[in-house]
């Protein structure tokens, strides 16, 4: 399966939660690139948008390779074999540089507004594809932290072996791809994959209603 664009993904993906639709639901999106479809997602379902902050742990002689994530609140995951075969100072050094990033991200992004209530309410979390799995698990994690009633994870394509794992993880995967073999990057399944600037995921935020945040990140 293939998609135009981050736009017509989301649009795709909102069709396959109109279950969702007016009901007690916060969507999460991960930024940058999950930002696009969050913003379609939550348009069409009437919820509110918010954002899960995760950042890769890159390895330190391949950036790209992901061995763990961070989120806003310190929360990690890691693959285990992966940790245990780096410096251990060199973590240490790596987890708090992202973690602080995901915060600046959180303050540029919301202008330090507090979450939003989830307590109750369904939790959607959307990206725009998911490779690893790495940054999708430390969502799922931060999410659970903050007390929904049940979590939704919704994604335009997965490997098949991930989207095994993250269904123990969460109430529902809603995924339009779970191919077989996996094309082994995200991009490969757009047309349109372009990367997104921290003033557009800031215009984006800005174009969906505001709706009240009246509770606190939960640590």
């Amino acid at each position: 399966m293939r998609f135009k664009d981050r736009s017509e993904a989301g649009k795709r993906l909102a069709a396959a939660l109109h279950n969702y639709q007016d009901k007690e639901v916060v969507v999460y999106a991960l930024p940058r690139g999950g930002v696009i479809l969050g913003v379609e997602i939550a348009k069409a379902l009437g919820a509110p948008l918010d954002l899960i902050i995760a950042r890769k742990i890159g390895h330190p002689f391949n950036p790209e390779y992901a061995i763990g994530a961070v989120g806003e609140n310190g929360h990690t995951v890691f693959e285990e074999a992966e940790r245990a075969a780096v410096d251990p100072q060199w973590l240490i050094r790596k987890v708090e540089e992202e973690r602080k990033e995901a915060q600046r991200r959180r303050e540029t992004y919301l202008a330090n507004q507090e979450a939003i209530q989830v307590e109750g309410k369904t939790g959607i979390i959307v990206d725009d594809g998911i490779a690893t799995g790495l940054t999708m698990k430390l969502a799922i994690k931060e999410l659970k932290h903050r007390g929904p009633k049940s979590i939704v994870v919704a994604v335009p394509v997965t490997p098949k072996e991930t989207a095994e794992e993250l269904i123990k993880e969460v109430d529902e995967l809603i995924a339009l791809d779970i191919p077989d073999l996996y094309l082994g990057a995200i991009s490969a399944y757009y047309d349109d994959f372009p990367q997104l600037s921290d003033q557009e995921v800031i215009r984006l935020m800005r174009s969906v209603a505001p709706a009240t945040r009246s509770s606190p990140l939960v640590s």
